[in-house]
């Protein structure tokens, strides 16, 4: 395996299940990737953190809970995520252990389609011969032209997850998935936050109805929009920096000042230095790999999985692939279900999805059916006072398949999951409907609206 992040070091613990002879090569010291170090976990933990101290502030006097005073110790918010990633990357060193796997600290490279040089970390290089290699690489962030990143004033998603004061404005570049978390953060904590997006809605992935809530919600945080712009430069001072943006289709160019800029334009595949063109693997002109429904590459015995071969950039996904390639590796039945892999905004409220949007059937003339349910009308989360947003479920019209959900809510990551079960066995919205739901939950919305796609919602 080449790399330990997700993908890398979920393949090689069921490599070790299975009884390959199996090393991990990561370049990074620390297993976990991107997710675990610098990405999925620490901003989780500074997600929760600003969301408890936002709630202290604004919230709790509506529940008769009464803090006055409550203030945040920046240095210490930012040694609990460090003590959590700590905590976890030496969890993985000890089930690379437990499943016999060698770890490698060093950087890999192919010398020639079986063969892979790892330059240590602690100093020389090893050679390896390898039966199979799994390249699990995953990404790296992106920029734009003529924006570089210093992580100080002008951040990617790395440095924004250090800053060591809260910045008076941060602007953040990219209304998708990693700028709107972090920006989120820096919000409670008391920046002010612009959000500059190409397009005409944040999220554009997202299904319409959701994106346009979401967006409301947000700003009614507090969140300023600059959409359908562009940002053409940026120029990092002594103090901050200067910001171009400019209307996406014409316009006046205005300047922007803000303390701290957030690059959040995306990730490309990282693919750097490994010898690829040594082993023989193809690549894409955007430096994607390839593979085949067996997730090999056009060198039978080098496969590869996650971000570095496109597709949702996400770590859960990037696991299932990697269990799958080895799996197929020794001669099981190794298989994703893509229609079926969540996605999940950390935000709040939080924004989950899976399968199809509204829109994506109508461009495939697909006829569907929907229900929706307010979290206005569900009774747990009047009592949490946590009404904003709703359910929908997307079934097929003609055979009442699920084939998407949409929640926006506050629990909605652990909510889709029901969702994501129902269509892994081919569900359909009255097997929802059906099934029994403990009250008062949330997870009553998920049935209601799971009713609702055939006209039989009962508690509106």
């Amino acid at each position: 395996m080449i790399g330990g992040g997700p993908a890398g070091y979920t393949a090689a613990i069921r490599a070790g299940q299975l009884g390959f002879k199996t090393a991990i090569v990561e370049k990074r010291g620390t297993l976990g990737g991107t997710c675990l170090n610098v990405g999925c976990i620490p901003s989780k933990a500074l997600l929760h953190a600003t969301e408890l101290f936002d709630e202290a502030q604004h919230g709790f006097a509506k529940f008769g809970i009464k803090a006055d005073g409550v203030s945040v110790d920046l240095p210490a918010m930012m040694a609990h995520k460090a003590k959590v990633v700590t905590e976890l990357t030496k969890g993985i060193e000890f089930l690379m252990k437990k499943n016999k796997v060698t770890y490698l600290a060093g950087a890999g490279r192919f010398k020639s389609a079986d063969t892979i040089e790892v330059t240590l970390n602690d100093g020389g290089t090893k050679e390896i011969k390898a039966a199979r290699t799994l390249i699990a690489t995953g990404s790296d962030v992106s920029s734009l032209p003529g924006i570089e990143i210093d992580e100080k004033t002008v951040v990617s998603s790395t440095g924004a997850l250090a800053l060591d004061k809260v910045p008076g404005k941060l602007i953040v570049i990219g209304g998708g998935v990693i700028g709107l978390e972090l920006g989120s953060v820096w919000k409670r904590l008391g920046a002010e936050v612009t959000v500059v997006e190409f397009l005409d809605r944040i999220t554009p992935a997202m299904d319409g109805e959701v994106s346009k809530n979401f967006q409301r919600i947000l700003g009614k945080q507090g969140f300023e929009f600059m959409l359908s712009h562009k940002v053409t430069a940026v120029k990092p001072g002594k103090k901050g920096a200067k910001v171009t943006v400019e209307p996406r289709d014409g316009g006046e160019a205005k300047t922007l000042e803000a303390d701290i800029v957030l690059v959040a334009v995306g990730r490309r595949p990282y693919t750097d230095n490994l010898g690829l063109d040594a082993a023989g693997v193809e690549t894409t002109d955007r430096g994607f790999i390839p593979v085949d429904a067996h997730y090999a590459t056009n060198v039978g015995h080098i496969y590869a999985v996650g971000d570095v071969i496109g597709g949702l950039m996400l770590a859960h996904k990037a696991e299932e692939e990697g269990v799958a390639a080895v799996e197929i590796m020794a001669g099981q039945h190794g298989h994703v279900n893509y229609e079926s892999i969540p996605g999940v905004i950390y935000t709040m409220p939080e924004v989950a999805n899976v399968g199809a949007t509204e829109e994506s059937l109508k461009a495939a003339g697909i006829a569907y059916k929907t229900g929706k349910f307010p979290f206005t009308a569900n009774s747990r989360a009047k009592a949490n006072s946590q009404t904003e947003g709703f359910v929908k479920v997307i079934a097929d019209a003609a055979t009442d398949r699920i084939l998407g959900a949409h929640i926006i809510g506050a629990d909605a990551g652990n909510m889709i999951a029901e969702i994501v079960t129902a269509m892994e066995f081919g569900g359909a919205a009255e097997d929802l409907a059906r099934t029994s739901h403990a009250h008062p939950t949330e997870m009553e919305a998920v049935r209601e609206a799971a009713l609702g796609v055939n006209g039989g919602t009962r508690q509106m």
